[in-house]
């Protein structure tokens, strides 16, 4: 590996700060070089201030080190709330927008002397339409999921590890497509706070490193140190989800599969849903489609004609599930979860594949321009919101 500071292990980087053998600014001018060398292609970053970046690592190099994590810069997903950079959820609506506090999750991280770098690009409102970040190892293809730009960051070395949100894959999603680690961890972990809601029982924020020692590092500093687990006694390989993958993603996986097997001995072959998988995904279309209009919905009903049309076509969708719809779908999920919970008792680890194939060619929907839509933005505003203010929806 170079010895570039941006190509620094987050634990080697936050070591030699430590020591006194690496600065935390030289370490972010570093990163800082390799986006002006990438960004142009990758394009990953929503916001970026490198004099504001620059003056937080000045400052925490005249500190002591707070955390092993001190000096070393990271990305954030722009539906997470910064009291430093606004915070535009990639929709022109809230082009702009600054909010006053840090939300929970990047309160802790600066606490631990984390620099912010700046604001890594997402689908408006994190919905799941693509957005124009690049895959970093093939510019053709997507780095897929509204976690995009954080996902993109971290596998261009533009940065070491990146906050993302997932609620239906968009920290898992983007993670394989890129070739990092990705770690979305369970529902109700992490606060919420500040962190721009889609679908509140599926919401969680997550994390992308390019090493999984990273991975529990953040998740010491996001977790309060509550990321110990206990050995897993036994390993199940999920036959359903591999049957639904590509040869592609098998053969990638074999490498993982066969270094388990050393540890855990063989696996013991399970039917996760015995009904189907795509029934799963029925049951969490239908519950997300109901608390996405719920969260949403508003901006339709406004007539909002800001809102870019990847928005607009999914809350249409979402406006149709009704009651009748919901209700059903919440059962079976009880149901799922009682299954998995007999599943993976007695301290079991399921493996299966995060998706079933390569991350897929890029394919940008038609859109308005920005031109049109900033003028019917100012136009709506003037007629519906008068002298209020643009965070009137908060």
């Amino acid at each position: 590996m170079s010895d570039a500071p941006n190509e620094l292990t987050a634990a080697e980087a936050g070591r030699r700060i430590a020591r006194g053998q690496l600065t935390s600014e030289a370490l972010v001018a570093s990163c800082l070089e390799r986006i002006a060398a990438r960004e142009r292609d990758v394009r990953a970053w929503a916001f970026l201030d490198p004099d504001l970046a620059l003056r937080q690592a000045r400052r925490l190099d005249r500190e002591a080190p707070r955390s092993p994590l001190h000096g070393v810069p990271f990305g954030i997903k722009d539906v997470i709330d910064t009291a430093d950079m606004p915070t535009e959820y990639n929709s022109p609506i809230y082009r702009g927008y600054q909010p006053k506090w840090d939300a929970a999750c990047v309160a802790l991280l600066r606490h631990a002397g984390c620099v912010i770098l700046g604001k890594t690009v997402t689908t408006e409102f994190a919905n799941n339409h693509p957005s124009h970040t690049r895959n970093p190892h093939n510019l053709a293809h997507t780095p897929g999921g509204s976690s995009s730009g954080s996902a993109a960051a971290v596998a261009a070395a533009l940065v070491d590890f990146a906050l993302g949100s997932d609620t239906g894959g968009s920290v898992r999603a983007p993670a394989s497509f890129c070739g990092i680690y990705g770690m979305r961890p369970t529902h109700g972990r992490i606060p919420l706070d500040g962190v721009c809601p889609l679908a509140a029982s599926f919401d969680t924020a997550g994390w992308f490193a390019r090493d999984a020692a990273l991975l529990e590092r953040v998740g010491r500093v996001l977790l309060a140190d509550e990321v110990a687990a206990p050995q897993p006694a036994r390993w199940l390989l999920a036959q359903d989800a591999f049957a639904l993958a590509g040869g592609a993603v098998t053969n990638a996986l074999e490498p993982a599969l066969a270094g388990l097997a050393v540890l855990l001995g063989k696996p013991r072959p399970v039917t996760v849903a015995n009904e189907g998988l795509p029934q799963w995904f029925e049951v969490f279309r239908v519950l997300q489609g109901a608390e996405v209009w719920a969260q949403h919905g508003a901006w339709v009903t406004r007539e909002n004609p800001a809102l870019g049309p990847g928005v607009r076509q999914r809350m249409q969708w979402a406006a149709t599930v009704t009651a009748s719809d919901a209700a059903p779908a919440r059962q079976q999920r009880e149901e799922i979860a009682r299954r998995m919970h007999v599943l993976l008792d007695n301290n079991a680890v399921l493996v299966l594949p995060t998706l079933p194939g390569i991350a897929p060619l890029r394919n940008t929907p038609p859109a308005e321009s920005d031109e049109f839509r900033a003028r019917a933005l100012a136009e709506w505003r003037a007629d519906r919101l008068g002298r209020r203010s643009r965070d009137y929806w908060r």
